[in-house]
């Protein structure tokens, strides 16, 4: 019993020894590691996989295909004001408040596809069918304003409608 006592009390002086010299061992509760690695992936990782809301992210598809060759012109931020308002029940204000939030959150173009594609296989089963057929309605009329869509916003667009929308009886944004 007293050689028990004595390596404990052994262990626990290397320990505190260790943790004064300023090596860190905390990386051995498991428990610990997994809340610090949650907390790093929710506030250091990309804030647009974060979000829950259908319209928001429904927002951001039609915002980001249509930025996909560059950015939107006049008449196409018009017409996407324009749907928000219609489509999401919204006002002017709660339009342009929506479309600038999209913006900044698509703010960095080169990663932009790839964004889009990752929340595409997150929330595209979150829609309704019918919430589905809308956001590719409001896309190919946003998309449609400068000319044929190009194989990026294609790829991008089949991709979302194709993640599997689920018959769920909420159907429209509203």
């Amino acid at each position: 019993m007293h050689i028990l006592i004595g390596l404990l009390g052994t262990i626990v002086s290397l320990l505190y020894l260790l943790d004064r010299v300023g090596i860190d061992l905390g990386w051995i509760n498991p428990w610990s590691w997994r809340r610090r690695r949650n907390w790093r992936n929710q506030f250091q990782g990309d804030p647009i996989y974060a979000i829950e809301d259908p319209v928001q992210i429904a927002a951001l598809f039609v915002v980001g295909v249509a930025r996909l060759d560059g950015d939107l012109s006049a008449e196409q931020k018009k017409a996407t004001l324009g749907l928000f308002e219609e489509k999401f029940s919204l006002d002017a204000r709660g339009a342009s408040q929506l479309y600038a939030a999209s913006v900044h959150l698509l703010a960095a173009p080169q990663l932009l596809e790839s964004q889009l594609e990752g929340l595409a296989k997150r929330a595209a089963p979150t829609f309704s069918t019918e919430q589905a057929e809308s956001l590719g309605e409001m896309i190919d009329t946003i998309v449609a304003m400068d000319g044929d869509p190009s194989d990026a916003q294609r790829r991008v667009t089949d991709g979302l409608l194709a993640g599997g929308a689920k018959a769920r009886p909420q159907g429209t944004w509203a």
